[in-house]
């Protein structure tokens, strides 16, 4: 791991393959570790070079103020594309996950000539908040059995690994996989301050966030080769939100993991590198 400066902050950045390679670039949601290792080393044996990196607030990224953030999500967008120039190699494959998937989808619509391929994970087309009318919210009886879930003490690691299991329970992931990043996670949080242990852990920063103005509206401008990556069991953003997004982009595909949930599961690692590395190839 190490960083790279970009659009005038730092971004903690992890590295995957041949750096000559074809670049894959993962906006994390909101840590680098929202994107599984063993998907990092599928892509990168399929030749490419693979950098997942932080957004700003947490890991190894500038960290300020997450409880009232000084950018918004445009600015994340320009750090992608920052990031994907400083790297060099031409235009990226920029890949989202989470709220990452909204950096990514407002980065490829805001600075086209850095990207050359798109991926958009477990993530919606309008931001954080009620959705529109025909898109679906996420489910109301696993939102109240979450939030019925007590906040842990996020200065002990042990605690908060613990709370993270529990709430992937409840959203239907793996909680092994989920006590493991979420450890890991809290060992690479700067500081002890707990409004930048929950910024880490759960992206709370987006909360305060300015999200504005609206992208959905200009999906159709995207004019790259997009994957469309979602869970069919993720009560958080229910998949219809993915099926919208697979609409609105021209020729996206969409790829639904039948037993996943929010989180892509090291099972399906091998089925998402394949649809990502046959992106632009003419492969399906």
């Amino acid at each position: 791991m190490s960083t790279v400066n970009a659009n005038g902050v730092t971004l903690g950045v992890e590295s995957f393959g041949d750096d000559d390679a074809p670049l894959v670039l993962l906006a994390g949601g909101t840590t680098m570790l929202s994107w599984p290792d063993a998907l990092c080393e599928r892509l990168a044996a399929g030749g490419r070079r693979v950098v997942r990196y932080d957004l700003r607030d947490s890991g190894e990224s500038t960290t300020a103020d997450p409880e009232a953030p000084a950018y918004t999500l445009r600015d994340l967008a320009s750090d992608a594309a920052a990031l994907a120039r400083a790297l060099g190699g031409g235009p990226a494959h920029l890949a989202g996950i989470g709220v990452g998937g909204m950096v990514a989808q407002v980065a490829a619509l805001d600075h086209p000539e850095a990207f050359s391929a798109l991926t958009l994970a477990g993530t919606r087309a309008v931001a954080p908040g009620p959705p529109d009318a025909d898109l679906p919210d996420h489910d109301a009886e696993t939102m109240s059995r979450l939030f019925a879930h007590p906040m842990p003490d996020w200065t002990d690691r042990e605690a908060v690994a613990e709370f993270a299991a529990a709430g992937a329970a409840i959203l239907g992931d793996d909680p092994d996989a989920a006590r493991t990043t979420a450890a890991r996670v809290w060992d690479r949080t700067p500081g002890a301050e707990p409004p930048v242990h929950l910024a880490n852990q759960l992206g709370m920063v987006f909360s305060a966030l300015d999200c504005a103005p609206r992208w959905r509206e200009r999906l159709p401008g995207i004019a790259i080769p997009t994957l469309v990556v979602h869970g069919r069991r993720d009560p958080f953003f229910p998949v219809g939100n993915a099926e919208a997004i697979a609409r609105e982009i021209p020729g996206a595909r969409l790829l639904v993991l039948e037993d996943a949930a929010t989180a892509i599961p090291d099972a399906s690692a091998d089925e998402v590198a394949e649809a990502m590395l046959a992106l632009g190839t003419g492969r399906s």
